[in-house]
């Protein structure tokens, strides 16, 4: 009599099983490549991180974590706020944000201002909480850091006004008005330079 063959478990059901074993439990990424038997085990990471919602933080997550080492922090899935929309929406809203934090302004892959010790990891978070009635559309999403998510759920953030921050810049020691300047003049090239080539116009037909 012959026996059904008993199906094989994948990578990434083989890694969701021991990060279960070790909740709480600081794991490296040698042990996980292992447990794959897969190259591939860290895109199945991400997989159980952003499609199943497996709240596994990394150092880009939490200062007390070193390069390669992983924590699934407790078996509460994350919020499914980044889970639930799409890949071209994420794209868009980064992209119109300027791959930097709406709450900080850091930058991804920068060092992060509030903790040197971790570099800007961004997700996708609602301006209104989904909690609170709001909805997936772009204009109530916005690029926002790891270090300020930890601390904004349900808060509403209005963005802050041109006179307001003229206000502040005007104050700011000329040093940092060159670096404001030199951050504006890379996130708008073309229209800084047309921007330039008009003062220059106007400056020769004054003359």
């Amino acid at each position: 009599m012959n026996e059904k063959p008993t199906k094989r478990k994948g990578s990434r059901a083989k890694l969701r099983d021991y990060f279960l074993l070790n909740t709480g439990k600081v794991l490296n990424s040698g042990t996980l490549r292992y447990i794959a038997g897969t190259s591939e085990w860290g895109r199945r990471v991400r997989e159980l991180r952003n499609e199943e919602g497996m709240n596994i933080v990394t150092h880009n997550d939490r200062s007390d974590l070193k390069p390669g080492e992983y924590l699934l922090v407790d078996i509460n899935p994350i919020p499914s706020f980044e889970r639930a929309i799409s890949k071209e929406t994420r794209a868009m809203v980064l992209d119109r944000d300027g791959f930097t934090c709406q709450m900080c302004g850091a930058a991804a892959g920068e060092a992060h201002p509030y903790d040197h010790g971790r570099k800007t990891r961004l997700h996708i978070g609602h301006i209104i909480d989904k909690s609170m009635g709001g909805t997936d559309e772009p204009a109530n999403l916005r690029a926002i850091c790891s270090v300020c998510n930890e601390g904004a759920s349900n808060l509403t953030l209005d963005r802050p006004q041109a006179i307001k921050l003229l206000a502040q810049i005007r104050r700011a020691p000329t040093q940092d008005q060159l670096e404001i300047l030199k951050w504006i003049i890379q996130k708008f090239p073309n229209q800084s330079i047309n921007f330039l080539s008009s003062i220059t116009l106007v400056g020769g037909l004054e003359q």
